[in-house]
């Protein structure tokens, strides 16, 4: 068989790889914990599954249409323009299954073959993959541990070239945890406005906040224009395998994005747009508590990692990953990694599954229970003392 050259180019995501690896090994009889997979270990609301079933029963199983269900949209609308502050309409939103779509139609739209497209370094594998896919060439924002896990704006402007279409930001960060101030998200609003360039805001932590405020991109002064908000029900609801997402962005592009979903998934599933109705105008108290239990559980993880010998770990502001610096045990970042699932029982990523500059760091996520936090960090002190 004659793959397409581009297939060459397509990356994917290491931790479904590591999973597979760790039920493998489970499969043999050994115990491993869980700190690869970047879910919440939580069930999804209750309210939200009786919705959607409802919604099933009732006959909302057929065809809706490409851009979502007319309800949904308008939902998603009014809560992004309270949370945001600014004028949303339900044609300027496209729903999708899951948010990962948004990324692969926003660049499938906007950037040809030669463009560039700077985009935040560790971060979400896709984005690069994605950009490499196209034929486009990603241009890294190197997310720099003194920082706090930004990336020096700075820099920014100096990469920005006549081929630059789409910057990337995500906010807060996945592997890291950081979180990009207001101020940073002004400086790059100036230089999008200044060089006439999109901003694809990947928001899907938006919710997962400990300390600060979370700013919206889309909230800043003219903007809104040059804006594609990714958002979805994945990571506040706990509602993953659901794949329920959307993007927020100009009408115009809207109709494209709609079309690029005609073209591929027809629609996105009815009665699962039903709960994410619910999701969004039901009660908000699961969220609360989910995001207070991974309050308790950082502070748990942050100091366990401190205190092995080898290892320094920031305190992450949101989301639920930690990303330790490993170099001290003398160790690169895949060895390590292995050396946690085959010495430790812990399952954990290596930093460079996020891209080149996660060289010495690997992501931790912890959503699992403290018990198993705590036993993850005992296992691997007593792995390295063992060595």
């Amino acid at each position: 068989m004659k793959l397409a050259e581009a297939m060459s180019r397509l990356g994917t995501e290491t931790a479904f790889e590591v999973l597979a690896k760790a039920r493998a090994l489970e499969a043999q009889g050994k115990e491993i914990v869980h700190l690869e997979i970047g879910e919440p270990d939580f069930d999804t609301p209750s309210n939200i599954i009786e919705t959607a079933g409802t919604a099933m029963r009732e006959g909302q199983t057929h065809y809706s249409p490409s851009a979502g269900i007319p309800e949904l949209r308008r939902a998603i609308a009014e809560y992004t323009a309270e949370r945001v502050g600014v004028k949303v309409t339900p044609e300027q939103v496209v729903v999708t299954p899951g948010a990962k779509p948004i990324m692969f139609f926003v660049i499938l739209a906007l950037i040809e073959e030669g463009d560039e497209v700077l985009y935040p370094n560790p971060g979400f594998p896709i984005y690069e993959s994605m950009i490499n896919f196209v034929g486009a060439k990603p241009v890294p924002l190197v997310l720099e541990e003194e920082r706090d896990f930004r990336f020096d704006v700075s820099q920014l402007r100096k990469k920005v070239t006549p081929r630059t279409r789409l910057v990337i930001i995500n906010t807060p960060q996945n592997p890291t945890g950081g979180m990009l101030t207001r101020e940073d998200l002004e400086e790059i609003a100036a230089v999008a406005r200044e060089h006439d360039l999109m901003v694809l805001s990947d928001e899907v932590y938006e919710r997962i906040v400990y300390e600060g405020e979370h700013v919206s991109f889309l909230s800043l002064p003219h903007v809104q224009e040059r804006t594609i908000l990714l958002n979805g029900f994945s990571k506040t609801y706990a509602m993953t395998g659901w794949r329920l997402g959307y993007g927020v962005m100009p009408e115009e592009l809207a109709v494209h994005i709609t079309r690029l979903m005609t073209n591929s998934n027809s629609c996105t599933s009815t009665f699962i747009q039903h709960g994410g109705i619910e999701a969004l105008r039901g009660p908000q108290d699961a969220p609360r508590k989910m995001v207070e239990e991974f309050r308790r559980r950082r502070d748990v993880i942050v100091p366990g990692l401190n205190a092995i010998e080898g290892i320094r770990c920031a305190m992450p502001r949101g989301a639920f990953y930690v990303f330790p610096n490993i170099e001290g045990t003398g160790m690169d970042e895949r060895q390590f990694a292995d050396f946690c699932m085959e010495e430790a029982g812990v399952a954990v990523l290596a930093g460079t599954s996020f891209g080149e500059h996660g060289r010495g760091f690997i992501r931790m996520s912890y959503a699992n229970s403290i018990e198993n936090i705590q036993k993850a960090l005992a296992n691997i002190e007593a792995a390295l003392a063992r060595r």
